[in-house]
């Protein structure tokens, strides 16, 4: 499991340097040289990214797919080798592996998706794979933190009444969510207990990109794999 910075790629700016954002107005080429580069260090071949549009739904994938996986903000495999990636520049993205069942899962975690149950539905698909809850590690990378993730309040409310324990106070002091909360809370729910949660926010950190503090910006991302051990 790994999660990127935005540092260390060739993209130029508002996309500097690591954007691995193919939808975000970057140069294609770039985008490519980035990707490939994350590939080669990871040692992968494949990496497969996914359409994300804040959508519940979940997808099995193989590595033989086109892409990107139309329509899904969860992706999860079995296949060795196969590098499951997730974009965000505020949003969770949310890492899962079961190692003794040998299955993974990458989702992308905003307000909408959180709120709607794609991380329990990630684990479901999980389990229908084979994983089993206490055997799944979960890692949850660099996202907006509770401090700054400023909301109308009616909308923080709806969210926490879905996910509960992510509503929060700003530093501001007005109303806030903190989707890690929530989500560490929602998978010790689920029987997921060996949890680590990041406690970077990209909208404070600058080596991250975030899409509330520049608007115009590029992805990070997170990637995790079963190793082919053939």
């Amino acid at each position: 499991m790994v999660f990127t910075s935005r540092a260390g790629g060739v993209s130029a700016s508002p996309y500097d340097s690591f954007n691995l954002g193919d939808h975000v107005g970057d140069a294609p080429e770039s985008v490519a040289a980035n990707r490939q580069r994350l590939q080669d260090i990871l040692g992968l071949e494949h990496i497969v990214w996914m359409e994300q549009l804040h959508t519940p739904n979940v997808t099995v994938v193989d590595g033989t797919e086109e892409l990107p996986i139309p329509a899904t903000d969860a992706v999860v495999t079995t296949t060795p080798g196969v590098g499951l990636g997730v974009l965000v520049a505020d949003c969770v993205p949310v890492l899962l592996a079961d190692s003794t069942a040998k299955v993974v899962g990458a989702a992308h975690a905003g307000r909408l998706g959180a709120r709607n149950g794609i991380v329990a539905k990630t684990v479901a698909a999980m389990q229908a794979l084979g994983a089993t809850p206490a055997g799944i590690t979960a890692l949850l990378g660099p996202a907006a933190s509770g401090k700054h993730y400023e909301l109308p309040k009616e909308i923080a409310l709806d969210v926490e009444s879905k996910l509960p324990g992510s509503l929060a106070t700003t530093a501001k002091g007005t109303t806030g969510l903190d989707l890690r909360a929530g989500l560490v809370r929602q998978l010790l729910s689920l029987g997921v207990t060996n949890i680590d949660a990041d406690p970077r926010c990209t909208i404070e950190d600058k080596d991250f990109f975030s899409y509330r503090r520049e608007g115009t910006t590029g992805r990070q991302a997170g990637v995790v794999w079963i190793n082919d051990q053939r």
